[in-house]
């Protein structure tokens, strides 16, 4: 089964909508921040576009989530990104995601081979989770005029490093780990292409034309 969490009146084509609001499309009028109610090991691929920054507890939400998952299910996450100015001061925006996030989610990380780097953590140990995603692909999507091929990809990361405003959204695929998985299993899924939110097709068209442009 394919979930769209937080759907709205937008749903994914193909999966089965969950929403506080009974918008049209919404099978599953619910609010994630109590529960989902869905039996355990339902989903094989969650949806998660524009809706965890809302929640109010995200390590609790992020438990029910691995809880319907089956071992090996693909959840995406489309979130805003933390080191942004029009972000931070959202007043609604109660969770923050960037880099280091993959590194809460986990107890045992994975580096995938194909995606940025997720960095260590410094300074501050991270308590391991009562739930195991694993890092499949990550992926950044830059602010204009930080989008275009004018930079080097190392110059970007200089960037974000030194100042906000150059990433507007960040992209995560993870699997849900319930069992004993190896290293390769996890690195041949890291080269999988995986469904990604329907909002992200105008993004990219977007920015093919601004390339195009240069």
């Amino acid at each position: 089964m394919k979930i769209d969490i937080g759907c709205g009146s937008a749903k994914e084509s193909g999966y089965l909508g969950i929403d506080r609001t009974a918008y049209t499309g919404v099978d599953i009028v619910c609010n994630i921040n109590e529960e989902i109610p869905l039996p355990d090991n339902t989903a094989e691929f969650i949806m998660a576009s524009r809706v965890l920054p809302y929640v109010d507890n995200l390590m609790d939400v992020m438990a029910e989530i691995y809880r319907i998952s089956c071992h090996k299910a693909v959840v995406c996450i489309l979130a805003p990104y933390a080191h942004s100015y029009p972000h931070s001061s959202n007043p609604f925006f109660k969770q923050k995601f960037d880099e280091y996030t993959p590194r809460y989610f986990t107890g045992s990380f994975f580096q995938p081979s194909s995606s940025p780097v997720s960095p260590a953590v410094p300074d501050y140990p991270v308590p391991v989770p009562p739930f195991d995603y694993r890092l499949m692909r990550m992926e950044l999507f830059y602010q204009y005029p930080f989008d275009q091929s004018l930079y080097e990809t190392e110059e970007l990361d200089i960037l974000k490093t030194l100042q906000a405003n150059v990433v507007h959204e960040i992209m995560y695929h993870f699997v849900v780990v319930k069992k004993d998985i190896s290293h390769a299993e996890l690195e041949a899924m890291s080269r999988i292409p995986y469904p990604e939110p329907r909002v992200l097709l105008e993004r990219r068209r977007l920015s093919r034309l601004r390339q195009d442009l240069i």
